[in-house]
């Protein structure tokens, strides 16, 4: 893989984008952010090469699964790697992120070791 890896933040709380972008910076990636699902699909086409997000579920304007759904149908981002993250904790909530494409789930709230075991499987599923 060639330059830095790079990440998109999705979340519209400022609090949590800036806890798993400082998590994500000290493992040398680049961050981006995004307060709601279609503020990081206009990101995704602006910024080539973002190979993951970490994605909440229930934001305004778009909500997760709604930009999980566009993401999905483009086949320019068919290999980013998407990390919903997100209080829903219901089976069927888990079961409907993986069936729309999403490839890791994360339930807030998480602590620090959480948040690295699923950045670190991340991160190594786009550098294989």
């Amino acid at each position: 893989m060639s330059g830095p890896l790079k990440a998109l933040v999705v979340d519209d709380s400022r609090v949590i984008r800036r806890i798993v972008g400082n998590s994500l910076r000290a493992l040398q990636v680049e961050v981006y952010e995004a307060d709601n699902g279609r503020t990081a699909l206009e990101t995704l086409n602006r910024v080539p090469g973002i190979g993951f997000i970490l994605l909440d579920w229930n934001m305004p304007v778009m909500d997760g699964i709604q930009c999980l759904r566009v993401l999905r149908a483009d086949v320019r981002f068919k290999d980013v790697r998407v990390c919903m993250v997100t209080s829903e904790s219901e089976m069927a909530g888990v079961v409907l992120a993986l069936n729309e494409g999403a490839n890791e789930y994360l339930m807030k709230p998480f602590g620090p070791e959480a948040l690295q075991e699923k950045l670190q499987m991340l991160m190594g599923a786009i550098e294989q």
